[in-house]
């Protein structure tokens, strides 16, 4: 009898030291809520705004036709979706930069007013449930098809899967597109860039405190014209023959570049930094290999002033304009 009542009374300290020990540990912090406002809309897209050839000079060479329908994503200030929200002008084509810092949630408010077709938001990276994966196959979650007209707010969870491991740099990059019929929705222009900070190295919009600039490219052969050569826009950010601006830095700038492929068997892209090199995975280059929805984070240095070229180096997509050029200031 005594033998079983120390037994009892053991047992009730363990479990009173486990409770205190439990009330009295740090939790881990679950991070902020962030939203975002974006609506799919139909515009009217320019591949060369300039009708120049930006880098070698002269008009945009033929057969090339510039101007062509497209569907993109489109942020907003609040829920009312009545004031768009400005963005860089480098971004181009792609939708507003979805930023988190490893234990954040993030809510999408998506409304689709596009006439074209229903659409979606599907993410690399996060962690979702069923309902907000944003896919559609069966089974189908509810916001894997928004018709015309609809709406669906996403949740999205940026947990440390989603976030850089140890041997990356500060942030990473993912994709986000439209997953409904995504070859035909990414070539109509509903896709855009993820950012994911370490917990502790963001701001408090999300980007890192150790970078001074960041730019986001986005490599992909638009095919406009069912595969015709006029309309296929070899572009960086929806920009062909130089027409992408706004990747500008000042001397000593730590820059860091979220590069990112898409597209299809075509699309085998070797983007190539002029006048610099650049850190990737630990080590040196300046160029970096990219596959259809690949994504690469790289470090520069910003530290050669002048402006230089910045292509694909394979050499039939820099032939026909997926180039640019980057300008460091003094």
């Amino acid at each position: 009898m005594n033998h079983k009542k120390t037994i009892l009374i053991a047992m009730a300290t363990v479990a009173f030291l486990l409770t205190t020990s439990s009330a009295q540990t740090p939790q881990t912090s679950s991070g902020v809520t962030r939203h975002y406002f974006i609506q799919a809309e139909d515009v009217t897209w320019n591949f060369a705004p300039s009708g120049q050839d930006l880098v070698h000079g002269g008009p945009i060479p033929e057969p090339f036709e510039t101007v062509w329908r497209k569907t993109r994503y489109i942020e907003y200030t609040d829920g009312t979706f009545r004031f768009r929200k400005p963005q860089p002008q480098s971004l181009g084509v792609l939708g507003p930069i979805i930023r988190a810092e490893v234990g954040d949630t993030v809510l999408v408010h998506f409304r689709n007013r596009s006439t074209v077709g229903s659409f979606g938001m599907h993410p690399h990276g996060f962690r979702y449930d069923k309902d907000n994966e944003g896919a559609h196959y069966m089974p189908a979650g509810a916001g894997a098809e928004i018709p015309p007209g609809g709406s669906f707010t996403y949740t999205w969870i940026a947990d440390e899967d989603s976030g850089p491991s140890p041997e990356d740099p500060s942030s990473i990059c993912w994709w986000y597109h439209s997953h409904v019929n995504e070859p035909l929705e990414t070539n109509l222009g509903l896709l855009g860039p993820i950012i994911i900070t370490r917990r502790g190295s963001a701001r408090s919009d999300g980007s890192p405190v150790d970078v001074d600039r960041e730019f986001v490219t986005a490599f992909f052969i638009f095919n406009e014209a069912d595969g015709e050569e006029r309309g296929l826009m070899h572009s960086i950010n929806g920009y062909i023959f130089g027409n992408l601006r706004g990747l500008t830095m000042r001397s000593g700038d730590k820059v860091r570049w979220y590069l990112m492929g898409m597209g299809n068997e075509l699309d085998l892209h070797t983007p190539h930094f002029h006048g610099k090199t650049v850190l990737y995975k630990k080590h040196r280059t300046d160029v970096i290999e990219l596959l259809p929805a690949s994504m690469a984070t790289v470090d520069m240095k910003a530290d050669n002033p002048g402006t230089w070229m910045y292509h694909c180096h394979v050499a039939d997509h820099l032939e026909a304009g997926m180039v640019t050029t980057y300008t460091i200031q003094r």
